[in-house]
């Protein structure tokens, strides 16, 4: 089924918030952003994460801390959805199986970065003897809440004609089907399709200089680690509209 004119149910508005990656302060300005936007009377606000909360920012540890209490402090239909993105299935996978190697993959794209919100200095030399060391200083300081909290991300949610996910879908394959390491982690087959999916996708992952609004998906990550602009888009009805930081 192709819909050109996607909508959600009446009565709920959403929130799709891009990868966040460690800026607290930028995650708590568009928060403020948010809220401050006006609701009518009766309408259910939804907040949906689409991962990457952590790496590359210097607030990881912070921003998981943030998103807790945030869903601690949202109950019923308006709790927020935290959906995995590929560095929280790193950090998962490290924590589940102790592979030095992967400790050292992490490190390279981020997660010297996630240690350091920990309170762990990273070495410069990444021997064994370090990176065993590491480890076990990572092990011992992530809380037993954050682990079951990374532990319970979804892969991917749908409300009305709209699924959420952090990286994107295979085409071809049903929504309902999809792969957690696609849904985490796929990129280019995604991006080059530009055949409509059952639904629209929403998705981060794939750094753009501006927001993607297409026809077939919508893209909110801007790279907001790097360049300031952490987006989320709004979605209410047939309606959509941008709400960012830094511009």
């Amino acid at each position: 089924m192709t819909n050109t004119q996607h909508t959600l149910p009446a009565g709920l508005r959403i929130y799709a918030i891009g990868d966040i990656h460690g800026r607290l302060d930028l995650l708590k300005q568009l928060m403020e952003r948010i809220d401050a936007e006006a609701k009518p009377v009766g309408i259910t606000v939804k907040k949906i994460f689409l991962g990457d909360y952590i790496d590359r920012g210097v607030q990881s540890k912070q921003v998981l801390d943030y998103l807790m209490q945030l869903a601690n402090n949202e109950t019923g239909a308006q709790k927020p959805d935290f959906l995995l993105g590929n560095h929280e299935q790193v950090m998962r996978e490290l924590v589940k199986h102790s592979e030095l190697k992967l400790l050292q993959d992490w490190m390279r794209f981020g997660g010297r970065e996630t240690l350091m919100s920990y309170g762990i200095r990273p070495a410069m030399l990444a021997t064994a003897a370090n990176l065993n060391t590491m480890l076990g200083d990572f092990l011992e300081k992530f809380p037993k809440a954050h682990n079951d909290y990374v532990g319970s991300m979804q892969t991917s949610v749908t409300y009305g004609d709209y699924f959420f996910c952090h990286a994107g879908a295979r085409y071809g394959v049903a929504l309902h089907e999809q792969t957690e390491q696609d849904l985490v982690w796929i990129r280019r087959d995604f991006l080059a399709n530009t055949k409509p999916f059952e639904k629209m996708i929403v998705h981060g992952h794939t750094i753009s200089e501006v927001a993607e609004l297409l026809p077939h998906r919508i893209n909110v990550d801007t790279g907001a680690y790097a360049t300031g602009c952490l987006t989320a888009i709004g979605l209410e009805g047939t309606d959509k509209w941008l709400v960012q930081t830094g511009r």
